[in-house]
């Protein structure tokens, strides 16, 4: 009888962080049936998903509500499906509103629960620590800092390091000297990175304050921006970008934007990892729906909410590695200003790049995606 493994990744991230484990463990058990939740790359794995990351990108408290219908239909089918296939094991991958759900009921079922990438916490619902507590059997943590943490909580976690280091290893990216050529750009052009998120919602807020901000810089300086756009969203998400056409924007990969760029202006998550560890200067950006944002003000227990500056925390001699504007602060006006001062001020940029490159060393594991497949064989 073949081995069986749920997986259930909601985001984009989760997606691309669940491959790169299910990729290592289906080496060493080819006839592994994978099912569950994810997207593209666990896809062209073999994995039967019932749901696609892209029917489970929903943010913020307001739009939870209004898709609850459709969040416990999920949950009822994949339940049904669960009972049916009674997998070996659980692997759940960040996503915790979900994940934790599923995790009790995994938990009453018997079946063990892997959950890797740590909901966050430590910086808000500390709450979910007694729900880990009871219905986890293996943490795996991608900050060295969440040991500690979870250690004073009564829980073993275990750190993998962070897969964006992993994943950055394996790309292959063309040279700075090849992309200008392929867009045709003199040497001397600044590049200016827009970053505005792999979804729907916070392109829809924060795009077009990026937009505004693009404006004042190329009026100050000449410049071409460098979008990164989401390959899995409608491309009508960018329809605003008409209202723009005094702006020379080039559309490549975000990674491509990340390691080109003189500056960023990112969206606040995963991508300001990814562009700490490029090493390019960024302004951080957040913007939400004001309930959203009321309520999540309320909750959060950090001074700083993007990731680059969690991990880059104690580095440097300010509190902030890379500047944050967050929802009203997060205007045109404001981001230009933030990015005209790192842009104008050499010294102040390779000083950001330098804390930046120190705190990736901060994220590396050993081959994170090999040993958590090991951990996954020995529920298996």
């Amino acid at each position: 009888m073949s081995k069986k493994l749920f997986v259930l990744a909601g985001e984009v991230s989760g997606d691309m962080h669940a491959a790169g484990v299910i990729a290592e463990l289906l080496k060493a058990t080819p006839e592994l049936k994978v099912f569950g939740i994810g997207g593209q790359k666990l896809r062209s794995l073999g994995a039967e998903l019932l749901y696609d990351t892209a029917q489970m990108s929903i943010m913020g408290f307001v739009d939870v509500l209004k898709h609850a219908g459709f969040l416990r239909r999920v949950i009822r089918d994949l339940k049904k499906v669960i009972r049916r296939e009674n997998p070996q094991a659980a692997f759940l991958v960040d996503y915790p509103g979900m994940n934790l759900m599923m995790a009790h009921f995994f938990h009453e079922l018997g079946i063990p629960v892997i959950y890797y990438i740590s909901p966050q916490v430590w910086a808000w619902k500390e709450g979910r620590v007694k729900a880990i507590r009871r219905n986890v059997d293996r943490l795996l943590v991608i900050f060295d800092f969440e040991v500690e943490f979870f250690r004073r909580h009564g829980i073993t976690a275990e750190f993998v390091g962070h897969p964006v280091i992993e994943q950055l290893a394996e790309l292959t990216l063309p040279s700075r000297e090849l992309f200008f050529k392929r867009y045709n750009l003199a040497p001397e052009t600044r590049l200016i990175g827009l970053l505005p998120g792999s979804r729907k919602q916070e392109i829809a807020h924060i795009l077009p304050e990026m937009l505004k901000a693009s404006l004042l810089l190329s009026r100050k300086s000449p410049a071409v921006f460098l979008l990164g756009r989401a390959p899995h969203l409608n491309q009508g998400v960018y329809n605003m970008l008409s209202d723009y056409s005094d702006l020379n924007v080039v559309h490549c990969a975000a990674y491509e934007v990340m390691q080109n760029s003189d500056l960023a202006l990112v969206t606040s998550g995963t991508a300001t990892l990814e562009t700490l560890c490029f090493g390019c200067p960024m302004v951080v950006v957040y913007k939400t729906g004001a309930l959203n944002y009321m309520i999540g003000r309320r909750l959060v227990k950090l001074k700083n909410i993007s990731l680059a500056n969690i991990v880059a925390k104690g580095l440097g001699s300010s509190e902030r590695a890379v500047p944050e504007l967050i929802q009203h602060e997060a205007n045109g006006p404001e981001i230009f200003r933030q990015a005209e001062m790192i842009l104008e001020n050499p010294a102040l940029a390779v000083s950001m790049q330098r804390e930046l490159l120190a705190a990736r060393d901060r994220l590396a594991g050993a081959s994170p995606a090999h040993n958590i497949a090991t951990i996954l064989q020995e529920y298996l």
